[in-house]
């Protein structure tokens, strides 16, 4: 990863928002007709909230990863950062692509565990 500021704040924007063009396709084109006879909780925001929120969530995300990034250009967090991204495409791809609940539950597992066992080494 670059040292110069807006050349990384542009990779990782582009690299983040890349995960989130693969996991959103994949949504959109495997989500219907099997997503509406999951029985959802009463709880679940309509489907129009998800574009808006997820899109300001990927941004502050990146804004905070960069932030990390030209404070002490630590190589650690930021692989860890797109570790995530890596977790959170793949579970969109097994969840709408493959309608796999279980298995993506194990995604969000396995990767509970990974982000908990790097925390621990990265204290």
């Amino acid at each position: 990863m670059t040292k110069n500021k807006y050349l990384s704040l542009t990779f990782i924007l582009l690299i983040t928002f890349l995960a989130s063009g693969i996991g959103g396709y994949t949504t959109a084109t495997f989500k219907e007709p099997w997503y509406s006879q999951i029985i959802l909780p009463s709880f679940n925001p309509p489907s129009w909230v998800f574009g808006p929120v997820w899109t300001v969530l990927y941004i502050l995300m990146s804004v905070a990863i960069w932030r990390i990034w030209i404070n002490y250009y630590d190589n650690k967090i930021l692989n860890l950062y797109f570790l995530h991204l890596f977790f959170n495409m793949i579970w969109s791809i097994i969840f709408f692509g493959f309608h796999q609940i279980g298995l993506a539950l194990l995604d969000l597992s396995g990767y509970a565990l990974v982000l908990n066992f790097n925390i621990f080494i990265l204290n």
